[in-house]
């Protein structure tokens, strides 16, 4: 990202402002901050799906929005999408080839989708995607994430229906993943321990570095962590500022927990999961 800037309208103060990051291939970042302060919008400029207004993105060597940079990264959102079908035509949809079922079942199994896999009768099973939860819609898109050829991960919050346990098992098997490159909007403090490097976004007091030197040298990363001590394994741990949305209960099944609340669907564009990417192009239900 080089001076990367992006605002809502011509005099609208800049969501990002002129922002400069350089990530190594096979680098693991987590990007937090207050609600609202714009981390969604920078995963949705890297993913291409907004331009900036200002200057530039390049993946790889290729500018972003551009055909050859989509094919370089997979974005999910909070709100994943499955749809009506069996399990491996989810897990598989962002594959040009048939997975081998052994590579899927590896991918399930390193992502903790396996149990929701058996549940439901394995890979050939349909699924029915209202009777699933939001826990189980987000391992489903992180599986389906995992399989797909993109080197670049983003995670726009796309753990926040899963338990501390169930997240922490879903990032490091992209972390372990060869290849590639995560990038995590985080909403608990585990993520940003668990990342290489951590993007804090909060206007001027923007700041990047290791959790270990923001916590040192950023007074905006020790109010959004402060306060905060160890939690005993097992046991679950504040959460980075959520909004109402982000709310869950708790559903029967290790791991998940949702408010079996959503109805999605789904759309081939690219690597996307966003709801504008579905094959009728609108939501369905309380998506929108």
């Amino acid at each position: 990202l080089t001076a990367l800037s992006f605002a809502y309208g011509p005099a609208a103060t800049p969501v990002v402002d002129r922002l400069d990051l350089d990530l190594a291939p096979g680098a693991h970042l987590a990007v937090v901050g207050p609600s609202g302060i714009g981390k969604s919008t920078l995963t949705a400029l890297v993913a291409g799906l907004l331009e900036p207004t200002g200057g530039s993105i390049r993946l790889w060597g290729h500018p972003v929005p551009s055909p050859a940079a989509a094919a370089l990264r997979v974005l999910i959102p909070q709100e994943a999408y499955v749809h009506t079908g069996t399990l491996a035509e989810n897990l598989g949809h962002l594959r040009p080839d048939p997975v081998p079922e052994a590579e899927l079942l590896a991918a399930a199994e390193a992502v903790g989708l396996t149990p929701l896999l058996e549940a439901l009768g394995g890979p050939r099973a349909l699924v029915d995607p209202a009777a699933l939860s939001a826990g189980e819609r987000q391992l489903v898109a992180l599986t389906r994430a995992h399989l797909s050829y993109a080197p670049l991960v983003l995670l726009d919050e796309a753990t926040c229906h899963l338990d501390p346990r169930a997240e922490e098992r879903a990032e490091r098997a992209f972390a372990d993943r060869p290849g590639t490159t995560l990038v995590v909007v985080a909403h608990r403090i585990s993520s940003a321990r668990r990342a290489d490097h951590v993007l804090l976004m909060d206007g001027p007091r923007t700041a990047y570095g290791t959790h270990e030197e923001l916590v040192r040298d950023s007074p905006a990363y020790r109010e959004l962590v402060g306060g905060w001590t160890a939690v005993a394994p097992g046991r679950s741990e504040p959460a980075l500022s959520l909004r109402d949305a982000d709310r869950v209960d708790a559903v029967a099944g290790p791991g998940l927990a949702g408010d079996r609340g959503h109805v999605v669907a789904h759309g081939p564009v690219g690597q996307a999961q966003v709801p504008r990417d579905l094959r009728d192009g609108g939501p369905l239900g309380r998506e929108g």
